[in-house]
């Protein structure tokens, strides 16, 4: 061999370890690729278009992917399984329009990446049209299962509902938002719980058969990328990242595009 070919070699030799070791050190499984778990179910957050997926979360993830150099992979996964599908590794991280919530970042890190809140559904020709909370008393209400409002309704049911008489609120829990619509719009359940952006585009799609009846969005919360807990490089690598894609304008453009909203400061 050529002296100036092995110098050549050594060279690309050199930075493949270093791409490598690179990749090594942002906490991901496979050299090269970020694993995202989300519920592709879940527009405007995520969902199929043709072969494509689409929506915030992947803009979001595409974003970070790039300021780490990776690709990205998405991993299907049901909603209520993927903070188990994260420590299980089967991904490397979760951004999938998932709340920070206490029983959540017990399991896994969190870094807050945005802010929305819930709304109301009914079916167009409903008579009770809830514009609150307190409203869903003496209702059916349905929501995806794993979502944080489940144990919110449980308790309000308790506390405001049957202490004042007025009837407990049944929850049902589908496994997702869409099963959760086509209950309701069948007369399975009278109100559907969602998160404020997959509400609004499952009124717009129904056909007129749905509507959001609140006026504005209820149990505000922040929104959060999850890693494992022992990962901590790759937390690391993702705030670093984050802090790359708000510098370029990707993540302001994100925000803007589907109306959502920075997360309060700490």
């Amino acid at each position: 061999m050529k002296p100036s070919t092995a110098l050549r070699s050594t060279a690309l030799a050199a930075a493949l370890l270093a791409a490598g070791l690179a990749q090594a050190d942002v906490g991901v499984a496979t050299p090269g690729q970020l694993k995202v778990g989300m519920d592709i179910t879940y527009p405007p957050f995520e969902s199929y278009e043709g072969d494509k997926v689409v929506g915030s979360d992947p803009d979001l993830a595409q974003a970070l992917a790039k300021q780490l150099k990776l690709d990205v992979a998405y991993v299907n996964t049901k909603f209520a399984g993927l903070i188990l599908g994260l420590n299980a590794r089967h991904f490397d991280t979760v951004i999938s329009g998932m709340y920070i919530t206490p029983e959540r970042t017990a399991q896994a890190l969190a870094i807050p990446y945005a802010q929305t809140g819930a709304s109301i559904l009914v079916k167009a020709d409903a008579e009770a049209r809830p514009q609150t909370p307190e409203e869903l008393c003496g209702l059916k209400v349905g929501l995806q299962q794993g979502t944080t409002w489940v144990t919110q309704l449980q308790e309000l049911s308790s506390s405001y509902c049957t202490a004042n008489g007025k009837g407990a609120i049944t929850v049902s829990e589908y496994p997702s938002a869409p099963e959760a619509t086509q209950a309701m719009i069948s007369g399975h359940i009278q109100a559907q719980v969602e998160i404020a952006g997959a509400a609004k585009q499952i009124a717009e799609r129904s056909r007129q058969r749905v509507v959001v009846s609140t006026p504005g969005l209820i149990y505000k919360q922040t929104l959060g990328i999850y890693v494992q807990k022992d990962n901590k490089a790759l937390h690391d690598a993702l705030l670093t990242a984050l802090a790359g894609a708000k510098a370029s304008g990707e993540y302001a453009a994100m925000l803007s595009k589907y109306s959502l909203e920075a997360p309060a400061a700490n």
